[in-house]
């Protein structure tokens, strides 16, 4: 393994060499100054750069997909040989089998209890938070006018007095004549109008 990294190193010295040693070529055989940043260079560079990038990623890969590896190989532990094994060592390796699974279940059902403990929690704090910011919809109020809420007022009124019985609490009068007077006699337009006598 130690000797595949070294490979690995290696090469990448000598790529790196050999991209110098070409740079120093070019800049040789242009007698010209162009400027630092020629558009071939930043071409050459975005180049190596996108070269450098994919590298590395393909590197973090590399190292997830061993440690991925390392943890499923330390959860499942060693497989047992079971081709050669008698009666009494199969008991074993059940047992032993048994025995993780139900350590894991174990474990299993503490961590959902403690998210689920958790969660709750979480829920509670959020509640209390909203309810102390005061997170309420407060309704719009309505403008209204104070003129019209005198004339509905006044309706109100004129309606319950429509509806009273005013002739109902007077009590009847018994009008009596004498005889003895003269009536008036009767004409269209009443004594208070000008002119009417």
């Amino acid at each position: 393994m130690a000797d595949e990294a070294r490979a690995k190193f290696e090469d990448k010295e000598r790529k790196k060499k050999e991209i110098r040693e070409r740079l120093e070529a070019q800049m040789k055989s242009t007698k010209a100054k162009k400027g630092f940043m020629t558009p071939e260079r930043k071409k050459r560079l975005r180049q190596l750069l996108r070269r450098k990038a994919a590298d590395e990623v393909k590197r973090q890969q590399e190292m997830k997909e061993k440690e991925r590896m390392k943890v499923i190989a330390q959860r499942t532990g060693t497989a047992k040989q079971t081709a050669d094994a008698n009666e009494a060592s199969l008991i074993a390796i059940c047992k032993e089998y048994y025995n993780r699974i139900y350590r894991l279940n174990e474990e299993k059902w503490d961590l959902e209890l403690i998210t689920c403990i958790k969660e709750y929690e979480i829920n509670d704090l959020q509640s209390r938070v909203n309810d102390m910011r005061g997170k309420f919809i407060i309704p719009p109020l309505k403008k209204v006018s104070k003129y019209q809420t005198q004339m509905e007022k006044m309706r109100q009124w004129t309606y319950k007095l429509a509806k009273m019985d005013l002739k109902g609490g007077l009590k009847p009068v018994k009008k009596e004549i004498d005889l003895g007077e003269k009536e008036t006699p009767k004409t269209d337009k009443p004594d208070w109008v000008a002119g009417a006598k």
